[in-house]
């Protein structure tokens, strides 16, 4: 090797990797993409090797590529830890946090959140990630996964944030032209609006006064953005299964309407993470101060 390597590059390359192309991985960090070949230039030199086969339209790991990777992720993992065990004494957690969160809730609750987490925390630098997908955390390189709803992998820790649940809603006008459903089965009868995003599908599984009851919603309108389903709705589009969190406004102004009020979807909020909190001083930090902060700004 002609040169060291630093934590930087291992960093950028882990970025790489994650974005899955030099492009992705240059507006995630704000630089250009000339800057990003550049720093991939200079490592393949220090490692005397070639880290990525490159074609017009994608990139992939070599085998040494796959082993630095690997390394890359475990010293900066070590690092950050060693971070943590230095600071736990100060009680003043430094370092970056990446997390992620799906869109809408993200945008509208999560960030509000985590930007007084910073002024609280200075120390404590943020990247967040919204992504209306299921998410790797451990692939991905992710400290935690703020998820509303959906399964909880076994091999993940969970830490509870938050009360929430899914309610079925339609606009007045939509009702007032083809009526209101008083059944799960009259559902059938009416244009629906499916998000599919995270742990949504095609079936609707609500619990009502018979218990758990699964509906398939008839082909129609759908997206793989929550807050596009939400603005259909409200443009009285048919009816659409959405968290309390994003349509309480728009219930209490008249803008929405409740359908069917006995069926539910619980979808509670939790931190999901890897990593035992007693091992990250800001992990901690940051899952304590957001069960402190919607407990103080319930979602419902």
């Amino acid at each position: 090797m002609n040169n060291r390597l630093s934590l930087q590059d291992m960093d950028l390359f882990c970025q790489i990797v994650r974005a899955g192309s030099f492009a992705a991985a240059a507006r995630a960090l704000g630089v250009s993409p000339a800057l990003v070949s550049k720093r991939v230039a200079i490592l393949e030199a220090a490692m005397d090797t070639r880290l990525f086969h490159r074609t017009t339209r994608a990139i992939s790991l070599t085998d040494d590529g796959e082993t630095l990777h690997q390394w890359s992720v475990k010293i900066l993992d070590d690092v950050g830890q060693m971070q943590d065990v230095i600071m736990k004494a100060h009680d003043q957690p430094r370092g970056v946090l990446r997390i992620t969160s799906s869109t809408g809730f993200g945008r509208n609750r999560l960030a509000p959140a985590l930007s007084e987490l910073m002024r609280v925390h200075p120390e404590l630098g943020i990247q967040l990630e919204l992504l209306d997908r299921p998410v790797d955390i451990v692939g991905e390189g992710f400290d935690v996964d703020i998820r509303v709803g959906g399964v909880h992998e076994p091999n993940l820790l969970a830490k509870p944030l938050a009360r929430n649940w899914r309610v079925l809603c339609a606009a007045p006008s939509y009702l007032a032209t083809v009526g209101t459903p008083e059944t799960l089965a009259d559902l059938a009868h009416h244009r629906c609006i499916v998000i599919r995003e995270r742990d949504q599908s095609g079936v609707w599984r609500l619990t009502g006064p018979n218990g758990v009851e699964s509906v398939k919603p008839p082909p129609g309108l759908s997206s793989n953005n929550g807050e596009v389903v939400h603005q259909w709705g409200v443009d009285g589009h048919g009816v659409f299964l959405r968290s309390i969190w994003d349509v309480a406004a728009d219930l209490c102004a008249g803008r929405l309407t409740h359908v069917l009020p006995a069926y539910r979807q619980d979808a509670d909020v939790t931190a999901l993470y890897a990593q035992r909190l007693d091992q990250s001083g800001r992990l901690r930090a940051c899952i304590r101060f957001l069960r402190d902060w919607f407990a103080r700004a319930p979602l419902g």
